[in-house]
């Protein structure tokens, strides 16, 4: 299930690191976490749902479901899709409800930490708000729940469009890796303080600073912090949609950015052959990355009439005699443990299944590329004044244009303040960092956030940006309400 060639990702073969998973050794490689090594190994079934029993698997990725929940060195509910792979330790699955621990939890005294600017996630949107915020000259502290920054960079194997200030023709991993450099300038500089496999747990009273609750993990043991800041930035980004259908938990039915977690951050093939569901952008560029890592692509379905991604990338897909289905959609997923195959149907004008136009396809892996959702919930427990903005794809956080919220010092960017691509998150990131370090009374540059903002503009033009154009329209028109306080 390893990948070795790849045209270009370097996977060479790391330090093996042994761990007994249901009271056997198996073997996974330095830079894995639980779930992607047990993957690697062939294991498939990571739980079982509490009323039906049904096996699950992996599906997001990125801690955000609960299919990979499992009992690590005596700890229930890991997220082991997150979780680092460390030497010895003793995975198991749970049965049903997980069991009360029976480690030993060592007290350790609470930490506290005070920053101008506190960010919550490290994907494009925040990293570029820290360097911002800490260019500025403010004191910056940035979580991420993940070991690696970057967010969904890391696995964007592609070269990103639009112009030299957007980074364009350069591929997503290497501007992480660019961000990084960046950010770790700074934290050198002692002007970012950079906490990865953290969590913010939740927002608390507080006079007169916003203070959060964030639970650090090393090795299986967690150092709690009581953060206080004057302003934050949320960049919590957003979770795979999920389709209704027969089968929809099995393992092998994963979502798109989970797929590229396995494929190209760990190395790990999904499976051999793949029905992908979903012709936007998304779902056409996976496609093309299971080609590049030596995977099979049956077919994309696409529920629409028309395909909704870049024809640059559809045309690729085709040249690689990959066949793109509009007005079609999957009706079932079967198999016993896994995904041994799925049904398709073609769809009519009103989206509804025409009988008899069914089509089985015998595959072993199905890839959701059906949209995001914006993480919310944090900036719910804030008190922001949040709207449901379909084109923003769901619940958003109403802000103005410098990404404020209704709350005062609370600011937001990237995929939590409305699903865009990665190119207008970055950018989001700078004008939030700018802002929240601005209104401290740090340097007071109005011509750079105006630079910034018309950049953003830009990025929307044209028909591709009509989605997002007019999301930003509806939630500027909302914020501008009495009520709202913006």
């Amino acid at each position: 299930m390893r990948i070795r060639n790849h045209p270009i990702i370097d996977f060479k073969k790391r330090k093996e690191i042994p761990f007994r998973f249901q009271k056997k050794t198996l073997v996974g490689e330095e830079g894995d976490t639980i779930a992607s090594a047990l993957h690697a190994s062939g294991v498939k079934i990571l739980t079982r749902s509490y009323t039906y029993d049904s096996p699950r698997g992996f599906f997001c990725g990125i801690g955000k479901c609960s299919s990979c929940l499992m009992r690590v060195n005596g700890i229930p509910n890991v997220r082991t899709c997150i979780a680092p792979l460390t030497p010895g330790i003793c995975v198991e699955m749970q049965e049903k409800l997980a069991q009360l621990p029976d480690a030993e939890f060592k007290k350790k005294p609470k930490k506290t930490l005070e920053v101008d600017i506190l960010v919550v996630g490290a994907g494009p949107a925040g990293l570029s708000a820290a360097i911002e915020g800490a260019q500025q000259g403010a004191q910056v502290l940035i979580v991420d729940e993940n070991q690696r920054l970057g967010g969904q960079l890391i696995k964007q194997t592609h070269k990103f469009f639009g112009s030299k200030n957007e980074r364009a023709g350069t591929r997503g991993i290497d501007i992480a890796a660019q961000l990084e450099t960046d950010l770790r300038t700074f934290e050198k500089e002692k002007k970012v303080t950079v906490m990865t496999d953290a969590t913010v747990i939740g927002y608390y009273e507080s006079k007169n600073l916003h203070r959060f609750g964030v639970i650090q993990r090393m090795n299986y043991e967690s150092i709690l912090y009581d953060v206080r800041c004057k302003n934050v930035v949320l960049a919590t980004g957003a979770m795979e949609n999920m389709l209704l259908f027969p089968g929809n938990d099995l393992p092998g039915v994963y979502g798109a950015g989970a797929v590229q977690t396995l494929m190209n951050v760990y190395g790990v093939k999904p499976g051999n052959k793949v029905l992908m569901v979903g012709a936007g952008n998304v779902g056409l560029i996976v496609s093309y990355q299971l080609l590049q890592a030596g995977i099979a692509v049956d077919r994309v379905v696409e529920a629409a009439p028309t395909i909704g991604g870049y024809h640059v990338h559809a045309a690729k897909l085709r040249r690689c005699g990959v066949p793109i289905q509009t007005s079609h959609s999957i009706k079932e997923v079967y198999g016993d443990d896994h995904v041994e195959g799925a049904v398709v149907v073609k769809l009519d004008s009103n989206w509804k299944p025409i009988p008899g136009t069914e089509e089985e396809v015998k595959c072993d892996t199905i890839c959701l590329a059906v949209g995001l959702t914006p993480s919310t919930r944090l900036l719910s427990q804030i008190g922001a004044v949040l709207e449901f903005i379909p084109e923003a794809g769901g619940y958003v956080a109403l802000h103005d244009a410098s990404m404020r919220t209704s709350v005062k010092g609370v600011y937001v960017a990237g995929d939590a303040s409305g699903i865009e691509e990665a190119s207008t998150a970055m950018i989001e990131g700078k004008i939030a960092g700018l802002a929240a370090a601005v209104s401290l009374g740090f340097k007071q540059n109005k011509k750079l956030l105006s630079h910034y903002q018309k950049e953003l503009d830009q990025l929307r033009a044209g028909p591709f940006g009509e989605k997002p154009r007019i999301a930003k329209q509806k939630i500027a028109h909302l914020a501008e309400e009495p009520h709202v306080h913006v």
